[in-house]
């Protein structure tokens, strides 16, 4: 089976964010979806719409009465009641609906919290320059495919306790269930079978080898007396593990970028380091990485569209964040915007869980590589390749370093 799909001629009523078009730059798509289609409508995918405003996305995403989250990753197929695991969904707290999803993002708190998170740090950096010592002597490296993407792939790794020698299969497992949304939903159960298989041996092996990390400490975390039921054991990792690789990496590439293009950015990072936090916050906003579905619970009317019972809602946070209603300057990168209140991290009872370990891991990927490369160019900007699906970030990403 292919995954191709025909190209969309008319975003507000045919959109697909796996469509070249968007995936190669969505933000014209998004600016004139505001202006003349603020909800846009498709048939693909079973039927979905998506608002492109910072108020359509805010109302969607604090609603958990017209909404559910049961599953948030678009892709061919409707599941109904009896489809997902109930009440925890297939990757908990982020699946979950109230009252669960409060048991369930409780659990996790304390893994995500500041003080582990920041311990993290040194060997963060460490894995960092030793990337970059493995860039040394070139004068074209790979921001994407040569840095970004082991970052994230290797703290989730460590913070999970499972193999070394398993990264690349992680990767992997991010293409199956975030790039292939355009396959038929029988494939797409066929090709997850494997990360099934490999989950459920790492859960064994750390039931028969308890060790201090996070698989351990969700097989023995105890709530009301009770340990996790195992399917829920198994969600919570394929959400920390798909949704804390591909986020961070996508953030990582897309401000090595965008600093790649704008000389003058990268000078002042470079001058006054203590700007990285607020440059932060503004590489987070104007190039926010990800979008978040939810299932529409029941016939209704909502911000004026007929919507039906299991329609694909999917949260534009990337388009909120450019909305000229909502931003001054929306559509302009400004390094030092002081009054930021942007989505990247989602807002409402889901707001990312590990946006401290997303933050941290940006800043210090950023802080080495500019350490290591206080100038550095896009080499090819024909070359860049963008991520599909709903976390978009570029893959191939030439830069030319002068060290």
């Amino acid at each position: 089976m292919t995954d191709t799909q025909p190209l969309v001629t008319d975003f507000a009523t045919d959109w697909d964010h796996t469509d070249p078009q968007w995936v190669a730059d969505p933000y014209p798509i998004w600016d004139d979806l505001r202006e003349r289609c603020p909800v846009a409508h498709t048939e693909r995918f079973g039927g979905g719409w998506f608002p492109a405003t910072h108020a359509g996305v805010t109302a969607v995403a604090k609603d958990t009465e017209n909404f559910t989250s049961r599953t948030v990753v678009i892709g061919n197929g409707r599941p109904g009641e009896d489809a997902l695991p109930s009440p925890i969904g297939v990757a908990p707290p982020i699946t979950s609906d109230p009252p669960f999803h409060q048991i369930a993002r409780r659990v996790i708190l304390p893994a995500f919290a500041p003080g582990p998170i920041n311990a993290l740090e040194p060997q963060m950096r460490a894995l960092c320059r030793k990337l970059l010592d493995d860039m040394a002597g070139h004068e074209v490296v790979n921001g994407g495919s040569g840095y970004a993407q082991f970052i994230p792939t290797a703290v989730i790794r460590q913070m999970l306790g499972f193999p070394e020698a398993d990264e690349d299969l992680f990767r992997d497992f991010v293409h199956i269930v975030i790039g292939g949304v355009n396959l038929p939903e029988e494939e797409r159960i066929e090709r997850f079978m494997p990360i099934e298989e490999y989950l459920v041996r790492q859960i064994e092996d750390h039931q028969a080898n308890p060790r201090d990390d996070l698989t351990s400490y969700l097989l023995n975390v105890e709530v009301a007396g009770e340990k996790l039921a195992i399917e829920h054991v198994f969600g919570t990792i394929i959400l920390v593990l798909i949704a804390g690789i591909d986020t961070t990496w996508s953030a990582i590439g897309s401000s090595l970028w965008h600093l790649g293009q704008n000389p003058d950015d990268l000078a002042r990072l470079v001058a006054e380091p203590d700007l990285m936090p607020i440059a932060l916050e503004e590489f987070l906003r104007f190039y926010a990485p990800v979008t978040m579905a939810r299932l529409v619970k029941h016939d209704m009317e909502y911000l004026g569209c007929p919507m039906k019972e299991y329609d694909w809602l999917m949260l534009g946070f990337p388009a909120a964040n450019r909305d000229p209603v909502a931003f001054k300057d929306a559509d302009k990168f400004i390094i030092d915007r002081m009054e930021n209140r942007h989505l990247a991290f989602g807002l409402g009872i889901h707001r990312c869980v590990g946006s401290n370990l997303a933050r941290l891991e940006l800043r210090v990927a950023l802080e080495e590589f500019i350490a290591r490369f206080p100038r550095f160019e896009l080499a090819d900007s024909a070359a860049v390749t963008w991520a599909p699906g709903m976390i978009r970030g570029p893959r191939n990403l030439p830069l030319r370093v002068a060290s």
